[in-house]
């Protein structure tokens, strides 16, 4: 089980919201209007953990080793929501999110293969981290500032806690679980790592998830400012192509030494993609067509 070891580590390096965040530094002067708007969102973004951990439990319900781990997650992503609160509580409580605000984004997301979203969501936490970094620099107020860099590092904590699941299905679960995952992670990561090619900023939070609600099927078209993602990203921390081709290298960096191949570009993490679907769909056609 990967969960013991999992909760020792990531306890030892756990954040005190009284203690560790520098609320004394303050400085009022250099809070505009304009960012604490944005810390607003953020935190109702993070409250969407909630859902998100409903559906692990749900879809994983034959993994309890799993589902023990999302205790630590959930935990820790609803922490980054009320670190935020806390922040405009304390200096813009004019700001504070409403009980129906964050009630807002708790919705069902459909079914979905449990490989698929592991992967989903090892591609977000990295591509959170590298916005939350990117996010304190944008800042100019010190406690805020402090604090993008704080939850930056958890977000990336995650995903090497996401990656030691990624790992256990390709070499603890069997041949066909392996294979399986091997498409899924690979079909995935092209999604993930081609952000630079598409509108849409690609994270969990802005996906649609529940086609009966379409198109009020995403986090964010479900906050108070369902366009604030894309101008948070464009125009005020700036996330431009440089970037982007940080997280898509980190992806197939990180893919490249999980499969044991060599993946420069998102064309090369393709042909793998295309290879293992052409070995895994004809197995799966046979397995169909013997128990017919």
């Amino acid at each position: 089980m990967l969960y013991p070891e999992l909760f020792k580590t990531m306890e030892a390096v756990r954040w005190n919201m009284a203690h560790d965040i520098p609320w004394g530094d303050f400085d009022r002067s250099k809070l505009s209007d304009e960012q604490a708007q944005t810390i607003k969102m953020n935190a109702i973004t993070e409250w969407a953990a909630l859902p998100a951990t409903e559906m692990f439990l749900r879809d994983n319900r034959g993994d309890s080793d799993f589902c023990a781990f999302m205790s630590v997650w959930f935990f820790e992503e609803q922490k980054h929501s009320l670190v935020l609160i806390e922040y405009l509580r304390r200096f813009r409580p004019d700001l504070v999110p409403t009980e129906e605000e964050l009630h807002n984004v708790r919705f069902e997301f459909d079914v979905a293969p449990e490989l698929e979203t592991l992967m989903l969501h090892f591609c977000g936490e990295i591509r959170l981290n590298h916005w939350y970094r990117r996010a304190a620099e944008w800042h100019t107020e010190p406690v805020i500032k402090a604090i993008y860099k704080t939850v930056a590092q958890d977000e990336a904590r995650h995903a090497g806690a996401y990656l030691q699941y990624m790992r256990r299905a390709l070499h603890d679960r069997g041949q066909d679980t392996s294979e399986q995952a091997r498409v899924a992670f690979s079909k995935i990561g092209v999604l993930m790592a081609s952000a630079g090619r598409t509108q849409q900023a690609l994270h969990p939070t802005n996906l649609h998830v529940n086609k009966d609600l379409f198109p009020n099927d995403t986090v964010q078209s479900r906050l108070p400012e369902p366009g604030w993602l894309e101008h948070w990203l464009d125009t005020q921390i700036r996330f431009d192509g440089l970037w982007e081709q940080k997280v898509a290298t980190r992806i197939l960096h990180i893919l490249s030494k999980l499969m044991d191949r060599s993946f420069e570009t998102v064309k090369d993490l393709n042909r793998y993609r295309k290879e293992m679907t052409a070995l895994v769909v004809p197995k799966e056609k046979k397995i169909i067509l013997g128990d017919a």
